[in-house]
């Protein structure tokens, strides 16, 4: 599979800072006055925090993040491919703030991030080999599975099946480890509008949102987000977006496990 370089949390200096919004928020069954607390990486190495000032600096950060999420709220942070939308996925109110905030169609779903691919299985009825798994995850691919009764009836309540992902991204695996539930994961964008590879670039969304968590820029400039494939059908599998990891999901497909396109892909 191809594995895409992007900047580590490492060896992080974290530089916390907070603002107040002087407007109403609108979203659904927010507060009128929400603070943002901005999260800074400065990453100086590769890999897991190895020395105590970087364990402490990575737990502060980690934690920040996790008790915004188990308020219900939204935030927003880097993965191995763009920015993205965050909120715990069995939280139907958290769930409506993310489209409130992207003013995303109701009929559009979210996907969900794991931290591990055993998870997976809690939220997804799997039907291929976990060996097919673990040669596209952790990594830039979407697979669109069946879902499970234990995942939130109202996440994309319109359709029996989800996007699940485990990302190539040491921050988010850890979120999702330590929150020990599901996240829906969605681009931190207005509806419509380009995909961000740089915090910077959704400013205007960080008044609604609880924490954003700034990695820098993300090294893979495409903005074409992750690989979207449905696997859902027992020995077919199905483009649905073409995305960042495209031939090399297709090798892994058809080249090491002899899955056929849907036809109406072809």
């Amino acid at each position: 599979m191809v594995l895409f370089s992007f900047i580590r949390t490492a060896g992080i200096r974290l530089n916390i800072y907070s603002f107040t919004l002087n407007r109403p928020f609108r979203s659904v069954g927010m507060c009128k006055e929400l603070k943002t607390r901005v999260l800074r990486l400065s990453a100086q190495s590769s890999g897991d925090p190895t020395s105590q000032q970087q364990q402490q600096e990575w737990t502060e950060l980690l934690s920040t993040t996790v008790k915004a999420l188990k308020a219900g709220q939204v935030v927003a942070v880097p993965t191995d491919t763009i920015y993205g939308l965050a909120c715990v996925a069995q939280n139907s109110v958290a769930v409506r703030r993310v489209y409130d905030i992207k003013g995303r169609n109701g009929d559009k779903p979210l996907a969900i991030c794991v931290g591990e691919i055993q998870d997976i299985y809690r939220f997804c009825k799997v039907s291929v080999k976990e060996e097919l798994l673990r040669d596209l995850l952790p990594g830039p691919v979407t697979l669109v599975l069946e879902r499970s009764s234990t995942l939130n009836g109202d996440l994309n309540p319109f359709t029996k099946l989800i996007g699940v992902r485990v990302p190539d991204h040491p921050f988010m695996r850890r979120l999702c480890q330590m929150c020990g539930e599901p996240l829906a994961l969605t681009s931190a964008n207005v509806s419509a509008q380009t995909s961000s590879v740089a915090a910077n670039e959704f400013e205007d969304l960080w008044p609604s949102l609880a924490v954003v968590v700034d990695g820098g820029p993300i090294g893979d400039k495409s903005r074409l987000g992750s690989t979207v494939v449905d696997l859902s059908v027992c020995s077919r599998y199905r483009i649905i977006r073409p995305g960042c990891a495209l031939s090399a999901t297709v090798q892994v497909l058809e080249g090491k496990y002899g899955l056929l396109e849907d036809p109406v892909n072809q």
